[in-house]
């Protein structure tokens, strides 16, 4: 039963023709031109930035009930990360298992091939596949903006920079083959798992933890992030180049100015629950 489920599992999320036939394109992907970008990202700024205009134009002070959405929301996103998570992990073993002849004569290792594709990869394949998941998963995450306007009757600045930079980031990995984004998706989705698997319990009444556990998580991604763009930034330089470096350079400024925004907004958090205290 335990064998049956697995190669049921690994057929449905690697070995299905969809999966292996994919090709990242703009007459076959939805969503996949910069002109549908753009708009995108544009009207979710723009429809955040109207309901907020809307609560005080209403002068609305409490908070809009929103009933069981914000809970049925986090396990929806939680569920969706775990598929991707499982999805690009076996896809991954795949490709390694196809392709290590290939490495063996190019001297490539796994751990590099994680970090930096060889130039010349095109997106398509299994691999790629679950990045297109990953990029359409974005658009519903977009949703949790929404939620804290009406709950908090504020308009958060870094929550629609971050969400809209993320955005680009994930368009950015499947239009340039960026590498490192495997295990950029595979950090992700674990934290979104646990992330939103821990405001679904919250939200349904179960206690919540007696320390900030989102932002920790944020922190520690943060961090594995920053560590593997150091050895993505080593291979360029020492074993001959990898895939969407360009890419990479312009996702590695707007990261680290997520960063930054991070740390000040709740460094500044912190210091206002001080001077409250």
């Amino acid at each position: 039963m335990g064998f049956t489920l697995i190669q049921s599992m690994r057929y449905w999320l690697s070995e299905h023709p969809s999966i292996v036939a994919f090709r990242w394109s703009t007459t076959q992907s939805w969503g996949s031109t910069w002109s549908f970008l753009v708009a995108a990202i544009s009207a979710y700024i723009a429809a955040a930035f109207a309901l907020h205009l809307i609560l005080l134009i209403f002068r609305r002070r409490r908070p809009v009930p929103l009933g069981p959405l914000p809970a049925i929301h986090s396990l929806a996103m939680a569920l969706i990360s775990v598929v991707i998570f499982v999805g690009i992990l076996l896809s991954a073993a795949v490709e390694i298992r196809d392709t290590r002849w290939l490495w063996r004569r190019n001297k490539t290792t796994p751990f590099q091939w994680f970090l930096c594709f060889p130039i010349g990869t095109r997106p398509s394949g299994r691999v790629f596949f679950w990045s297109y998941i990953f990029y359409l998963s974005r658009f519903l995450h977009l949703f949790r903006t929404f939620f804290t306007i009406l709950h908090h009757r504020e308009l958060p600045f870094f929550r629609l920079f971050n969400q809209s930079i993320l955005l680009v980031t994930s368009f950015l990995w499947l239009e340039f083959s960026q590498s490192f984004q495997v295990l950029a998706i595979l950090f992700m989705t674990l934290l979104y798992s646990v992330v939103y698997g821990y405001r679904f319990w919250t939200a349904v009444g179960l206690p919540s933890a007696c320390f900030p556990f989102v932002v920790n998580c944020q922190i520690v991604l943060l961090g594995c992030n920053l560590v593997c763009h150091i050895g993505v930034l080593l291979f360029h330089l020492l074993r001959g180049g990898c895939n969407g470096i360009g890419a990479w350079v312009f996702n590695s400024v707007m990261n680290g100015a997520i960063l930054l925004l991070f740390l000040k907004f709740y460094v500044n958090k912190y210091l206002s629950k001080r001077k409250v205290t």
